[in-house]
């Protein structure tokens, strides 16, 4: 069977990479450099930039003359390769066989794998919906060499898939820089007039040997296939899991809790030897009916403690239905994180935050028993709307991107939709005098001036809100709001918060 390849090259891997983490960027010029030689560089721009005349190489100061509003960010060392291997790792559900290829690429042996998808054009056209779902603009080809899909994939102008023997044809019509060739080398052909490859592979090997060196002969035959190029093949990560088989079935609570703590021993042991904590685990019992039982534990910060992760699991090995007994257990940590080990304190600390382990496990057990939505962490968000302007944390660990605005008044009680309210007030601006929310007449005895709220219009459309606070004659304060001009038929009033 002859080899087949795939490569796939992610056009603006950094910038689509970074429009999927801050979604605020999509639409906006957005540049990421470097500082070199004393200069600001682009390394890499995203589509709206580069349609707006920037260039990769560029000076941020020539590329802000070009467009003011370009938004200039810090490049993260070694970035472009941690997503290369994130989504070399997921491409492994197509093939076995993934190879990073810097720095912007994947290169895939896909021989044997195609007709699972019912044929190469359905398995190419397949891989790429699923990479652009993601949020990435990335192009790919398939064909018998490795050179040859890698410029296909960048310079081809037509067919994606090149059947088998025709891959010396499919790149005579490219320029030389297909062959992924150094910048000298590409300088040097360009002056001496050879601007595709078939002009190249017109030529003996001998001269173009003296002439420009056995760099351009090793790429020449590897685009052919000549030469065989080894791929650097990614290994999918072991899954974090142990099992533990029993002789005979058990079925105490005792037993169970003895079978639990011996799973989290191993499973705990190489997650510290790995540097690692859990986030979440599943444990799964077989029972000896052939039914399966699961319990599942999340924790808010990465752990690799046995005692803490087991009072967590211990909160619900009541709802574990042995019947005629279990005889197999399977505890999978199907998250985990980087968990550097915790020093110990010589003494307690005065005061306490979410930077306390106890703080953190606290909070495991009260979600874990209550449910994961019981007890909820936000942060604030650079929105004007007051229903955007949160958004809940995934993490105790994740930072505010911007601070909490603290120059006008918030209630502490935001309900997540407002709430249509009767209300009586004097024309056109003033505060209500008094309003009726659910059958409750208060009558507003202090009040502020309004404070208005424009809707954010490149996002949608809609009326803007004339805020007033407001306090009844029990002492009681609430958010009040109106949509809109009085006199619009929109126009209507409603309750959005309670103050404490």
């Amino acid at each position: 069977m002859q080899k087949r390849f795939v490569s796939l090259w992610f056009r603006h891997l950094l910038t689509d990479w970074l429009t999927q983490q801050r979604p605020e960027l999509e639409g906006i010029p957005v540049g990421l450099t470097v500082m070199e030689r004393n200069r600001i560089i682009l390394t890499a721009i995203n589509n709206v930039a580069q349609n707006e005349g920037i260039s990769v190489g560029m000076t941020a100061a020539d590329a802000k003359a070009i467009i003011p509003d370009l938004k200039v960010l810090d490049a993260v060392p070694g970035q472009a390769e941690k997503i290369l291997q994130a989504a070399g790792k997921w491409c492994i559900r197509y093939s076995p066989a993934v190879a990073v290829d810097l720095p912007d690429g994947l290169l895939m042996e896909v021989t044997g794998c195609t007709h699972l998808w019912g044929g190469e054009h359905t398995y190419l056209q397949n891989l790429l919906t699923a990479l652009r779902q993601k949020g990435y603009r990335v192009r790919g080809a398939l064909a018998g060499t490795t050179g040859t899909a890698w410029a296909i994939a960048r310079y081809g102008k037509q067919a994606s898939v090149i059947t088998s023997g025709d891959h010396i044809k499919a790149l005579y019509p490219l320029p030389p820089a297909a062959l992924r060739l150094e910048p000298v080398t590409l300088e040097r052909l360009h002056k001496l007039g050879f601007h595709t490859v078939q002009k190249l592979l017109s030529l003996p090997k001998p001269a173009l040997w003296r002439r420009f060196g056995e760099h351009l002969l090793l790429r020449i035959d590897q685009a052919t296939g000549l030469k065989d190029e080894p791929l650097q093949i990614l290994h999918p990560p072991e899954p974090y899991q142990v099992r533990l088989p029993f002789l005979e079935p058990i079925r105490t609570r005792l037993a169970i809790e003895k079978a639990i703590l011996q799973l989290l021993a191993d499973l705990c042991q190489r997650l510290q030897k790995e540097g690692k904590g859990l986030r979440g685990a599943i444990l799964k019992g077989y029972r000896v009916d052939g039914k399966s039982i699961q319990i599942s534990i999340g924790t808010n910060k990465p752990t690799a403690k046995v005692a803490n992760i087991f009072k967590l699991l211990e909160l619900k090995i009541s709802t574990i239905e042995p019947a005629l007994g279990i005889e197999l257990f399977i505890l999978e940590a199907p998250k985990v994180e980087d968990c550097s080990p915790e020093q110990e304190r010589l003494w307690k600390p005065d005061s306490c935050g979410l930077e306390d382990t106890g703080v953190a496990e606290l909070l495991d057990r009260l979600t874990n028993k209550f449910g994961s939505n019981a007890i909820n962490r936000y942060l604030p968000q650079e929105r004007y709307w007051p229903e955007h302007a949160i958004r809940p944390a995934q993490s105790l660990d994740e930072k505010p991107a911007t601070i909490w605005q603290t120059g006008k008044p918030r209630p502490m009680l935001l309900l997540p939709k407002p709430e249509r309210i009767e209300v009586m007030a004097l024309l056109p601006d003033n505060p209500p005098m008094l309003f009726i929310y659910k059958g409750e007449r208060h009558v507003i005895k202090k009040a502020d001036d309004a404070e208005r709220i424009e809707r954010e219009w490149w996002l949608e459309p809609g009326l803007h809100r004339d805020y007033y606070t407001v306090e009844d004659e029990q002492g009681r304060r609430y958010w009040l709001f109106r949509s809109g001009h009085y006199g619009q038929e929109e126009t209507q009033w409603y309750i959005h918060g309670f103050f404490a």
